[in-house]
């Protein structure tokens, strides 16, 4: 399975998180309908950690701009912190 092995060995940096949850969903899928040799299982449980990798980093960079803009709304309302000088 060369476009198997191809895409195993893609860079994920580039996906966005729609894409990489795509991708994902269907590492899972194939996964888990078996009938794939556990050399070419491996490297789809292997391109699926790189991709679940992803998916969280995006979520936690989402997580920090919340917490940023609640921070910051926060301030302005007065009811926050005071921000340092």
């Amino acid at each position: 399975m060369t476009d198997q092995k191809t895409s195993a060995t893609g860079s994920e940096e580039g996906l966005s998180y729609e894409q990489a949850r795509a991708e994902l969903a269907s590492v899972v899928e194939r996964l888990e309908a078996g009938g794939t040799s556990l050399e070419d299982s491996l490297a789809l449980w292997e391109r699926g950690e790189r991709l679940a990798a992803v998916c969280q980093r995006w979520l936690d960079g989402a997580r920090e701009r919340i917490e940023t803009a609640r921070r910051e709304r926060d301030t302005a309302a007065g009811n926050g912190p005071e921000p340092a000088a």
